[in-house]
């Protein structure tokens, strides 16, 4: 049995730590790969900051693309070879005519959930325009959301499934900057990275928008480091780079921002 109480300790969410911690006692016992539901990144990075100093257990993480958000992990003794092969996954394509009534990914993922089905059982939805969209499901989700899944606001659509490869994937578009600040506080270096002033950023922290490694941050003068991922809900991402001092004792920061 796993040390459940160390690595629940600290953690924000608890009831998803404990799932997966119970995939993996079951993983030890069995012998066998187990799957877990699709986590966020916030869950992701926690679940995978709990189990790095583990040797009894390994995790594989995959969502159906390298950039998807929301992923299944597969859990297996260390003995036992594991790859993302292992984390079964099945993309649907929603097709319709959505011309003349545009469907947003809330639109989606409100009409796969009123079919009666659970979050935690869909992952990614990539969003096709007038065309309608595409959904990465676990695989006992499939024919019954290929018959289920008719209409999408008021748009009659078609659900299939498609082979992964077929996923119409957008690469995220990326902003490279170099910004120099008297400190390396979070309100400093994300206010230059997304380009608002520092009293709005601190406003956003504040009310708990922002998140550092998919962590939530709620104090301005939190200091980032090299490599760290600041996350502002709707804005996008913003990944710290290298960061050297400046002959004035200022901290040249490179910065690699996602929208």
């Amino acid at each position: 049995m796993l040390p459940r109480e160390e690595l629940l300790k600290g953690v924000e969410n608890r009831d998803s730590v404990a799932r997966v911690i119970d995939k993996a006692d079951q993983a030890i016992k069995t012998w066998e790969v187990v799957l877990t539901d699709f986590l966020s990144p916030p869950e992701l990075a926690e679940i995978q900051r709990a189990f790095s100093r583990l040797t009894e257990v390994e995790l594989v993480a995959w969502g159906g693309y390298p950039q998807a958000e929301r992923q299944r992990i597969a859990i297996a003794r260390s003995e036992i070879p594991l790859d993302q092969s292992q984390v079964t996954l099945v993309a649907l394509e929603i097709a319709g005519n959505f011309l003349f009534d545009t469907a947003t990914h809330r639109d989606f993922l409100g009409a796969m959930l009123g079919t009666g089905i659970v979050r935690e059982k869909t992952g990614d939805i990539i969003v096709l325009g007038e065309r309608g969209a595409q959904a990465i499901v676990a695989p006992e989700l499939a024919d019954f959301l290929t018959m289920s899944l008719t209409q999408v606001r008021s748009v009659p659509v078609k659900t299939q499934s498609i082979d992964l490869n077929e996923l119409k994937v957008r690469e995220p578009k990326k902003k490279e900057l170099t910004t120099v600040e008297a400190s390396l506080r979070l309100d400093a270096i994300a206010s230059a990275g997304f380009g608002m002033s520092r009293s709005k950023m601190v406003d956003l922290i504040d009310s708990g928008d922002v998140r550092v490694n998919w962590k939530e941050v709620t104090q301005a003068s939190s200091q980032v480091k090299s490599s760290d991922l600041i996350a502002i809900r709707g804005k996008g991402r913003l990944e710290v780079g290298e960061i050297a001092v400046t002959k004035k004792e200022r901290y040249r920061v490179q910065l690699t921002r996602y929208v």
